[in-house]
């Protein structure tokens, strides 16, 4: 090991206990080097944290006593902007290459030498590029499964955004030892969903579409899809704003993109720049925007990417988009476009819900708080889709009502409707991870951190006698309920919450609790999209930023094709536009997870395509794909549509679940469609609205045109996944447990029309006058005499025995 990576080991390993008065003398009132030009620059961490003064002390071995080199490079000693961004001390040169200056240090191909050097982030650079946040390998296959493209279906992942090979096996590089060795069993039994490579997502010519037009689906997810994964900058849109690689997270970027630090070299008007140059990371990384500190990674800055797709991140915030942008502002205008969409407030999650609540007196958590590093940056294993990466279940917190956390095995919650291994308890972890005492806040320990499903410790959850704490990175700490704590105490807020998880066993052994709590889900029906080819006024063919070639053009510096600012990047044939069907927010659809658990459901993927040639001809008119693998899976006559309703944690978790009824006396939850699918059903004709001949059905002018397009595969609604007893869509591409609920669960849940059993007998004067009173029930009274009603049957039945 060379001499400064063994200092870098050294303080790191130190942290904050390091005393950066020490390296006093070689920083203090220097205004040369870098500082010269950023002169006032926020320092990238608390100027009394064990990091900067680390920084700062290889810094200065590096003729740079503000330690900007060690992250960025360049010359400190040039007396130009020009040379500074072009030399590098010949120290850092031996260690890194040629290469001399990084605009974004943590930018992918360059963060292993600035965020991940010796002695401070090693292996998250390696591990990132395998997650994914960079490869995107679900979203794709998801994606081009709805298209009909035969790679991804059976639950094929061959593609992400970039080639990427496991070279070191499918053992975690990091994780507990149980950990480890869970997950080898979960990679050995589905091996399609933990690819050992990828290939480059394919980009199929013009002509090559033009002979096959489904092949357009992988302009539109070039084009469309993958501007979000960490090896590009994104979008330049209100709200898209952010750094590359470790940055997209790590530096934070306001939704209007301006700075408002001090560094004059710096355009305080122009959008597109970092809030300030600071890490924003754990409790410890307190962060100053101008009179603001706050610690943390805020609920936005992961939002730059997760507003799309599954929208996990603005339903978190209680937001769905709609199309009106109302009401108006007091310059009479409508509401700014965020992430390019408008807005409704539903109800954000009750994990969410900010300090001006009532009821959440403290405010609610951040995104890091309950998800992992792992379910971040990754454990060095390739993953195909979110479900392989994300380790944490809502049990492992909360329990069930009849185990503690810590009583429940490992594995618990997904089961993929097999025995579990060991139905010992998981216990407490007498420390947490190695990766929170080596970068993060450490907390005290009391009895013992929660550990998740998969084995690893909560670094942030301890038990503390009776109470579960959790501390979150926003500096609150919060008492988490614990549900057989609370059935112990009978402590219930109400009867219905007692009866749904105590009462009804079935409901904890099969279902995800979110199937209950997460009473509204984003439902975008309909994903109606022109992939264009022709040509523009100027004779010239359509076109539009390609993600993926734009992050593969990657220059020495870390930068990508389309990251400087203005510039749009590497141009490919095809110009995408996207409309729906309609919105709902409403009692989502139940189906099966990939886990094998009753989950909601939302419109995935539910692509209908229309494709123009280059020589403006229409080659494809709304055509849908199908899914042969999956009727011979289902052992059904019909092959299903390969429009996607997929399994989801929604991310919009109520204190008040969804009631029994919009369960059991829903067609809609059961997957027969919105009111058991008796609307929208002309999808498959013309529809001619002018003066039509009511007895033939003619139309009468003998000019008119189609008001609404046939869609010719579509014969039901958008919301049905069952019809005639059959799944007429697709429910989830990823794992194959993942459907509609089968028969059987259908048959025992549905509970329409029960009201009939008493209600019919109304105009039975004799009879109804022996059992009603003068005026009408409640519910409540409704509920005691249903009750009253069930003992004395119960009592009649005793007696004949």
């Amino acid at each position: 090991m060379k001499k400064n990576q063994l200092i870098l080991l050294v303080i790191g390993i130190v942290g904050l206990g390091f005393n950066s008065a020490l390296f006093a003398k070689t920083t203090s009132g220097n205004k040369e080097g870098c500082i010269s030009c950023h002169n006032g620059i926020e320092d990238i961490r608390d100027p009394k944290s064990g990091m900067l003064a680390m920084i700062k002390a290889l810094g200065s071995s590096h003729g740079d006593g503000e330690g900007c080199v060690m992250c960025h490079g360049g010359d400190p000693k040039a007396t130009t902007a020009e040379a500074a961004h072009k030399g590098s001390p010949k120290s850092l040169m031996d260690a890194r290459g040629p290469q001399t200056f990084y605009p974004d240090p943590g930018a992918m191909d360059v963060n292993k030498f600035s965020c991940g050097q010796g002695g401070c982030h090693q292996g998250y650079a390696e591990r990132l590029e395998k997650a994914l946040m960079n490869t995107e390998a679900g979203k794709i296959q998801g994606n081009l499964h709805t298209w009909g493209i035969p790679e991804v279906q059976n639950y094929q992942v061959p593609w992400g955004n970039y080639d990427v090979k496991d070279g070191d096996g499918p053992v975690p590089s990091v994780g507990t030892p149980e950990y480890k060795a869970y997950m080898g069993d979960m990679i050995r039994a589905h091996k399609d969903q933990f690819p050992d490579e990828l290939k480059q997502i394919p980009n199929p010519s013009v002509e090559e579409i033009e002979k096959d037009p489904k092949l357009a689906g992988f302009t539109y997810q070039r084009q469309q899809c993958q501007r979000c994964h960490v090896t590009v900058k994104g979008r330049e849109k209100r709200g898209d704003y952010r750094g590359q690689g470790c940055s997209s997270c790590h530096i934070p970027y306001g939704n209007e993109g301006i700075y408002q630090g001090n560094d004059p070299t710096i355009n305080k008007k122009e959008k597109g720049h970092m809030l300030v140059h600071s890490i924003q990371a754990t409790r410890k990384s307190v962060v100053k925007a101008g009179d603001v500190h706050y610690s943390g990674i805020p609920v936005e800055t992961c939002n730059s990417c997760h507003n799309r797709g599954k929208r996990i991140g603005v339903t978190y915030q209680g937001l769905m988009e709609f199309p009106y942008g109302s009401p108006y502002n007091e310059d009479g205008n409508k509401q700014p476009k965020l992430h390019t969409k408008k807005y409704l407030f539903i109800s954000d999650d009750l994990h969410h819900q900010i300090k001006s609540r009532p009821e959440n007196p403290k405010g609610g958590l951040l995104c890091q708080d309950c998800h992992t590093s792992i379910d971040m940056h990754g454990d060095g294993n390739i993953f195909g889709t979110t479900l392989a990466q994300v380790e944490i279940e809502c049990e492992d917190c909360h329990g069930t009502p009849d185990k503690f956390p810590w009583e429940l095995p490992m594995g618990y919650g997904e089961e993929f409707q097999q025995p579990l291994k060991s139905d010992k308890g998981r216990g407490l972890s007498e420390t947490p991870s190695v990766e929170t005492m080596s970068f993060a806040t450490t907390y005290p320990k009391r009895e013992g951190y929660l550990k998740t499903t998969r084995g690893n410790p909560f670094g942030n959850v301890v038990k503390d006698g009776k109470k579960v704490i959790m501390h979150s990175a926003t500096g609150n700490d919060f008492q988490v309920p614990i549900l057989k704590q609370l059935s112990q105490d009978n402590a219930y807020r109400n009867q219905d919450a007692m009866v749904a998880m105590s009462s009804v066993k079935k409901h904890s052994e099969s279902l995800e609790c979110y199937a209950c709590h997460a009473s509204w889900v984003p439902q975008c029906y309909g994903c109606h999209v022109k992939a264009d080819y022709s040509m523009d006024k100027d004779g010239k063919q359509k076109h539009d930023t390609d993600w993926i070639a734009s992050g593969s053009a990657r220059n020495a510096d870390g930068s990508t094709a389309e990251s400087p600012l203005g510039v749009k990047g590497i141009q490919s044939p095809g110009k995408i536009s996207e409309t729906r069907s309609y919105l709902r927010w409403e009692e989502p659809v139940l189906g099966i997870n990939g886990e094998g658990r009753v989950t909601p459901l939302m419109p995935g993927c539910q692509i209908v395509y229309t494709v123009i040639d280059s020589k403006g001809e229409t080659i494809a008119l709304n055509v849908i794909g199908t899914s042969e693998d999956e009727r011979k899976e289902l052992g059904q006559e019909r092959a299903p549509l390969a429009i996607d309703m997929a399994p989801v944690q929604p991310h919009s978790a109520q204190r008040k679940a969804r009631t029994c009824e919009s369960c059991h006396n829903n067609p809609k939850a059961m997957g027969y469609g919105i009111s058991g699918g008796v609307f929208q059903t002309r999808y498959p004709e013309d529809v001619v609205e002018d003066l039509i001949d009511q007895k033939t059905g003619q139309v009468i002018p003998s000019t008119f045109q189609v008001q609404i397009p046939k869609i010719e595969a579509l014969d039901f609604d958008w919301s049905t996944i069952i019809k005639d007893g059959q799944q007429v869509q697709t429910v989830g591409t990823h794992w194959p447990l993942s459907r509609a609920l089968p028969k059987e669960m259908r048959d025992a849940m549905d509970r329409t029309g029960l009201c009939m059993g008493c209600h019919r007998e109304m105009t039975n004067e004799q009879l109804w006058s022996k059992v009603a009173k003068p005026g009408r029930l409640d519910d409540q009274q409704h509920i005691e005499l249903m009750n009253k009603l069930f003992r004395a049957y119960a009592s009649e039945v005793s007696s004949n025995k």
